[in-house]
């Protein structure tokens, strides 16, 4: 039997261009002499639909066009997945799978949405008259049901699985998601016979009676498919806004860098305007390599400083009185260094990025990196502002590790400058950041981007941080590198004081920042957003962290 396992891209909250799509898709593999046609979990009404889910007409013409399927399944067995409402005292909305065949329309499997979560078990399906499983499923990256799983479920139950993800991109207002449409095949031994290519449309068409093994996948770098999803993100993310070109502001570091090359690949160079923006805090070192990136990846790019401005600014506000009856006489204000900094990045955002869209007619990108948005190391309407933030999800080593990935897979070439990804890591807004003296950011990323994933993808507190460290296991524990600790932190108390550094802002002004940043693509399950509901309740100390604390500054 010819089973014809369909990648569709399935569009959220549109199921009358769905309906219309897989009544293609169903003649396609009719021409392809496929006995049964199966499309992914959700293919008519897509799986991240907000409020729509509460709309009764909605699900009814869900309905409808179900209806109108099955009047284009004849002479072929059509499986899809719908949404259904659910009847009686505890309503709600369950996704169904379809049967549909010469007209005749019949439920076969059903389950409760529950809230449409970010990930649930495909839908399993076995008629009685075969000898084998289909399974539909609508689950984001990283989420889509496991080989290994399905390989152990077709053991299990000693029958062959078929199973079909959506296509697409959704997502849950500011967490964006993406599906990879894969089909795959595993033998009744549990063994793969096929997987198709990830994020691309097409049939995979396939014998029942012929399942072979498939050969040994080569082995991948593993971010090589967090490069697919976000690259196919962008894509998707662009064409859904109706935006053709991006604005990056480059500043000669990694994260910039590693967005340019991102993007330049995603969408083309032509289509990529690159802006560096120096004050008199970056270097010559700095801004040579943004030069670098620019002229390898072939774009436009421009050199704007903000010098001259930042410094009329603060020249103008603190050349103003301020008035009022609660003034005192003569009142100024003061514009601290620290308040220059953030000033240098509102500017460059603000100001030159944001202006530089509108007359290019493009937005501008967001370059945040998930260490940064955990503890709230960016500026407000500054370089957290933009339009979309694709790397957001991704802690500092991942940066590097697609920086060397683009470098030596995507291009075959060093388009991100060598000096990019060994210069320290800094913001160069200050002379405490100067790059050529060693000076950069006060994260420490060989131990705080572990720290910091321990906090948001483990749920760990500091009373599972600090009694790991007093066992002397904390490096096992969190992932990073032996020796890392004792080489950043001479005594408990500095340990402690920075342990608590980072907690209280990661729950505390963190919170509001990461609450207005820009939308986010999801490549860990766990991104900021949706991912990770948040209240701006502020740090606690449990009763055991003081107490464990207490015992270890009296040693």
């Amino acid at each position: 039997m010819k089973i014809a396992l369909i990648s569709m891209e399935v569009v959220p909250g549109r199921p009358d261009q769905n309906a219309a799509a897989m009544r293609e898709k169903i003649a396609e593999a009719k021409a392809a002499h496929a006995e049964i046609a199966v499309f992914p979990a959700l293919s008519l009404s897509g799986l991240f639909l907000g409020g729509v889910w509460k709309h009764s007409a909605f699900l009814r013409d869900c309905a409808s066009y179900a209806e109108e399927i099955a009047a284009a399944a004849q002479d072929i067995t059509v499986v899809f997945g719908n949404a259904a409402k659910e009847e009686g005292a505890c309503a709600g909305v369950s996704r169904t799978l379809m049967e549909a065949r010469n007209g005749v329309l019949r439920e076969v499997a059903r389950r409760p949405l529950h809230g449409a979560g970010t990930s649930f078990d495909p839908l399993f399906y076995t008629a009685a008259d075969r000898n084998f499983i289909l399974a539909a499923d609508a689950t984001p990256f990283p989420h889509c049901f496991g080989a290994r799983t399905l390989a152990e479920t077709a053991r299990k139950k000693h029958m062959p699985i078929f199973y079909i993800n959506t296509l697409g991109l959704q997502d849950k207002g500011k967490t964006v998601y993406a599906f990879s449409g894969s089909a795959q095949v595993f033998n009744a031994a549990g063994e793969r016979v096929l997987i198709s290519p990830a994020y691309a449309e097409g049939l995979t068409i396939i014998d029942s009676t012929q399942l072979s093994p498939a050969a040994a996948r080569p082995a991948e770098a593993a971010i090589a498919p967090i490069h697919r999803t976000i690259r196919y993100a962008v894509q998707k993310f662009l064409a859904r806004i109706h935006m053709e070109c991006v604005v990056i502001g480059i500043s000669g570091g990694i994260d910039s860098a590693v967005a340019a090359a991102l993007y330049v690949d995603a969408i083309g160079a032509d289509k990529v305007l690159l802006v560096n923006m120096p004050s008199k805090f970056n270097s010559a070192t700095t801004k040579d390599l943004a030069a670098q990136l620019a002229e390898s990846l072939g774009c436009r790019h421009m050199i704007v400083p903000i010098e001259e401005s930042v410094a009329y600014t603060a020249e103008q506000l603190t050349g103003i009185p301020i008035m009022g009856k609660p003034a005192a006489e003569g009142e100024h204000l003061t514009i601290s260094s620290f308040v220059r900094e953030n000033m240098q990045a509102r500017d460059r955002s603000g100001r030159v990025l944001s202006a530089v869209a509108a007359a290019w007619g493009a937005g501008f990108t967001c370059n945040a990196n998930k260490a940064e948005s955990t503890v709230g190391y960016a500026t407000l309407y500054g370089d957290q502002a933009g339009f979309l933030s694709a790397l957001a999800d991704l802690w500092k080593y991942q940066i590097y590790d697609l920086a060397r990935y683009l470098n030596e897979t995507v291009y075959g070439r060093e388009v991100i400058p060598q000096g990019i990804i060994d210069i320290v890591p800094s913001a160069e807004l200050s002379d405490a950041q100067n790059v050529d003296e060693g000076k950069g950011d006060p994260i420490r990323y060989p131990y705080h981007d572990y720290l910091f994933r321990a906090f948001v993808e483990e749920n760990r507190i500091p009373e599972d941080i600090l009694a790991h460290y007093a066992d002397g296991d904390l490096e096992d524990d969190i992932g990073c590198g032996k020796g890392v600790i004792a080489s950043f932190f001479s005594t408990t108390k500095d340990f402690i004081d920075d342990l608590e550094r980072w907690w209280n802002l990661y729950t505390g002004m963190a919170v509001a920042k990461r609450i207005q940043a820009p939308p986010l693509i999801s490549v860990t399950g766990r991104a900021y957003g949706a991912d990770h509901p948040e209240s701006q309740i502020g740090p606690y100390e449990t009763i055991s962290y003081r107490a464990l604390k207490e015992k270890l500054l009296r040693k």
